[in-house]
């Protein structure tokens, strides 16, 4: 150890270490501490926080660690330390300074080891593939005014609860609207998780917050023909499933291709519809289309959804059912147009689809019974009309049978 000598006006004791002596510096740094005054020209006696800096053994220094490493010359490199010496010298002399010394804090020390993430890693916001992630909760009861005090999961009700469509879409909406922050720890008011699982719970109206792991156990699964708004698309990932899955609600086709459709997702940073291509993003060969076990028609007369937001003045809000009016024949119910349903109404609506420009969908011409050449045809009138996403879903509500007829 070289003293640092004519620098008394800096009130900073300079330690130098030689290779190799790292022993004897240790020794040195104990005395200086415990044993109060040394030479004054070591300026020992003032030394407070000591600074390391490797260099040769000073030509001048009469210290005896420098006459010393004058003498020996420096210490061959061996083993697995071979080329590290500097290092190796300066680490365990702040080692043992520090336990000599009480030099470091522990704080300091975690601050040391503590390196930053790396870009992309779980936790530092980085997009995955152009999307947010969609982190989410396990399977959980209700929180809040909404639901019980948490309670151990139960299994999947054999009947669930019973949803419109309409109400499925409607119930979506409110927390789009609301712009419902994501979170995966948080519960809205309702009682339901901000996750993408947790909204889907929400919308199917679940007594409890679901995950991408059960939700199939409250649908049946069906294709991608067989989709209509309410349906879900699941992607559950086995490999990572808290972190690796979604799920989003299918608002409705946007066009005749069917390569977009209208979504409704809880993803970061908050509720949103948007047109969305099928089935998703990314990962577009993991999604599958669920339809809600417990969903049922819509009440006869029931306003569609369809025609809630729909442009244009309505010819007021429905009723069980419409009778006519001003030449336009009374609206029969949005029940009466469904897959299987038949009925001189199904024909009166084709044939009007047809008079009014949409006689392509029809090879064979209208008939009685309720088939998908009629909700292609009636998707199309309602695109002509302006509409988009949900709102042109191809089944007739009260404004789009009005609008035909008159």
């Amino acid at each position: 150890m070289c003293c640092a000598r004519g620098i008394r006006s800096y009130g900073m004791y300079i330690v130098r270490t030689v290779s190799g002596r790292a022993g004897v510096t240790v020794v040195k740094l104990i005395n200086v501490h415990r044993g109060g005054h040394i030479p004054t020209e070591c300026e020992a006696d003032r030394m407070t926080a000591p600074a390391f800096e490797e260099v040769a053994p000073g030509r001048d220094c009469g210290c005896p660690s420098c006459v010393h490493a004058r003498r020996a010359g420096p210490r061959p490199p061996s083993g697995r330390f071979a080329g590290h010496l500097a290092a190796r010298g300066v680490v365990i002399v702040a080692a043992a300074a520090s336990a000599a010394l009480g030099a470091l804090t522990p704080a300091a020390a975690v601050t040391a080891l503590q390196a930053p993430p790396r870009p992309g890693a779980p936790g530092d916001g980085s997009p995955g593939d152009g999307e947010p992630a969609t982190p989410q909760g396990v399977k959980s009861p209700l929180h809040g005014p909404a639901g019980p005090l948490p309670t151990p999961a139960t299994p999947a009700p054999a009947a669930p609860p019973p949803a419109t469509r309409t109400q499925i879409i409607d119930r979506a909406k409110v927390w789009v609207a609301a712009k419902v922050p994501y979170s995966m720890d948080d519960y809205w008011s309702d009682g339901y998780r901000q996750d993408c699982s947790g909204y889907v719970s929400m919308a199917w109206g679940l007594g409890s917050n679901e995950w991408t792991g059960s939700l199939d156990q409250f649908g049946v699964k069906i294709t991608k023909e067989e989709l209509l708004p309410g349906d879900i698309l699941l992607f559950h990932n086995p490999d990572d499933p808290e972190r690796g899955s979604h799920v989003v609600i299918f608002g409705g086709w946007t066009d005749y291709t069917h390569t977009y459709y209208t979504v409704y997702e809880q993803t970061p940073p908050n509720a949103r519809t948007q047109a969305t291509p099928y089935p998703y993003w990314s990962n577009t060969s993991k999604y599958v289309p669920y339809r809600y076990k417990g969903v049922v028609a819509d009440t006869a007369g029931a306003q569609a959804a369809d025609d809630a937001k729909a442009p244009g003045p309505l010819a007021g809000r429905a009723g069980p059912s419409r009778p006519a009016s001003h030449g336009v024949p009374g609206y029969p119910g949005r029940a009466r147009f469904r897959p299987g349903e038949t009925g001189p109404h199904v024909t009166e609506l084709g044939e009007r689809l047809v008079r009014k420009g949409f006689a392509r969908f029809y090879p064979a011409g209208p008939g009685p019974r309720w088939g998908d050449a009629d909700r292609r045809a009636v998707e199309a009138f309602q695109r002509a009309q302006g509409w988009r996403g949900g709102a042109a879903d191809g089944y007739p509500g009260p404004e789009t049978w009005r609008r035909l007829f008159s």
